[in-house]
């Protein structure tokens, strides 16, 4: 790599820490940004429309990009971006605010009790299974999705296509389960 390509690694891979950093200390936070807003309960609902359409953004810029396409393929590309940026702001408003759901939770009082293990069967484990899978795609996607972007904007497209290779399914991987793990988790917010 090039002079001045070595001085974009280093913010590229502060923001690929930072990010998973900031979001498991807000998750893990027991203290919250004091809000007396009910509108930050809306957001995961908000954040499953995002992911579902990030899927479809990154389907359309694929097959734009294997029909030669390139101008609307970075165009999509910039949107699946714009997106993703859109739900980690989301996301990160919503752990700053407001405890994390628990899955089983039926009576909503942040802890599961023996009833509600014993009612959940092997659906918990299925969850977060896929949860934790979720999670860790998560943040391995976000350098590939930087070094993505950085290497389509410097022209660099040997590069780009090597590395999309891997961050594609990746990053869809992630938006659609996302939604799924959005749906799962949704009766009991």
């Amino acid at each position: 790599m090039d002079k001045a390509g070595k001085k974009y690694i280093i913010p590229i891979i502060l923001l690929s820490v930072l990010i998973p950093l900031i979001v498991s200390i807000l998750l893990f936070s027991t203290e919250k940004l004091n809000t007396t807003s009910g509108w930050f309960r809306l957001l995961p609902h908000f954040n499953a429309v995002i992911n579902s359409i990030t899927s479809i953004v990154l389907l359309i810029g694929f097959i734009l990009i294997k029909k030669g396409f390139t101008e609307q393929h970075k165009r999509a590309m910039v949107s699946a971006f714009i997106l993703g940026t859109l739900f980690l702001i989301s996301y990160l408003i919503y752990h700053s605010t407001t405890d994390s759901t628990v899955f089983g939770d039926l009576n909503t009082d942040g802890t599961l009790d023996a009833e509600e293990m014993a009612s959940l069967g092997n659906s918990r484990t299925i969850y977060l299974i896929l949860l934790l899978s979720h999670i860790l795609c998560a943040i391995a996607v976000v350098p590939f999705v930087l070094f993505a972007f950085y290497y389509a904007l410097k022209n660099k497209f040997t590069q780009h296509k090597k590395i999309v290779k891997f961050t594609l399914p990746l990053w869809l991987y992630v938006s659609i389960t996302g939604v799924i793990v959005y749906l799962m988790i949704s009766p009991y917010y």
